[in-house]
């Protein structure tokens, strides 16, 4: 049975200006899974962020689809795109007098009626995320009151109060120290575990997406190739990341050294 939600096809990536047109990456096949934990890696400035505003709908691709579920992707209203794909960006929140709970909330909004109104379902999958997260006990307090950990927590269950089928994250783990960088890839594992969802995150952490990843997305100037960490480590893939002689990849130890 065929677990694809999302995938593209000849898919080139880049931007375009009035006399020019900037190719970052061309020709990706990519396809991602229900049940799956999928790691984007690559150097900086090499293009993670555009090509996931380009899997997410919201920059165009220079050609080629994106498809959710069959669809094209950018064809889709925001409305219905809301209904499948959630996005968690790594800006900081406007200033605000939200509670957590009412944080989360706002990730039933494809859902609610005009006026916001909160049925028992909503409520119901509100609680169901804030559980999941592990972060019912943070629920009364005001956003700004809480970690920058325990903040990245409130955005997974506002992500997943959603309820769709694919959850987007741009690093997750950036400003966050070791001890919350483990425990919210941990809860991502979890997460795809537990609800069979499609969970695609950009990260430098590359050692910890080795370990805990389903799969892959290993990007370089030259290509972009999508495999298993293990596959990666047997045929060398991850000395092509960074272009220095001093940063090399051990493959008994399973992470990169300096020489």
């Amino acid at each position: 049975m065929d677990s694809t939600i999302l995938n593209s096809s000849s898919l080139s990536i880049g931007y375009k200006s009035k006399k020019d047109e900037n190719v970052i990456a061309k020709d990706l096949n990519l396809n991602l899974g229900a049940g799956k934990l999928t790691a984007l890696i690559g150097a900086n400035g090499v293009g993670k962020s555009t090509l996931l505003k380009t899997l997410t709908g919201i920059q165009k691709p220079l050609s080629g689809t994106v498809f959710i579920n069959g669809e094209d992707i950018h064809k889709m209203n925001p409305a219905a795109l809301a209904l499948h794909l959630s996005v968690v960006l790594t800006e900081r929140l406007p200033p605000s007098n939200l509670s957590v709970f009412e944080l989360v909330a706002l990730g039933r909004q494809p859902y609610t009626n005009w006026i916001g109104t909160l049925s028992k379902i909503d409520i119901a999958k509100i609680n169901e995320a804030m559980k999941r997260s592990q972060i019912t006990h943070l629920a009364h307090k005001k956003h700004y009151e809480i970690s920058d950990g325990q903040l990245q927590k409130v955005l997974v269950a506002r992500a997943l109060a959603q309820d769709c089928p694919i959850i987007v994250l741009d690093e997750p783990t950036t400003h966050l120290d070791l001890l919350h960088k483990v425990a919210l890839f941990k809860l991502l594992k979890k997460l795809t575990q537990e609800t069979n969802k499609c969970i695609l995150f950009s990260t430098h952490d590359i050692d910890m997406a080795i370990q805990l990843s389903d799969e892959m997305i290993l990007m370089t100037p030259e290509s972009i190739t999508q495999d298993m960490p293990c596959n990666f480590i047997d045929n060398g893939s991850f000395n092509r990341l960074f272009n220095d002689e001093n940063i090399l990849f051990d493959n008994q130890k399973g992470k990169f050294i300096i020489s």
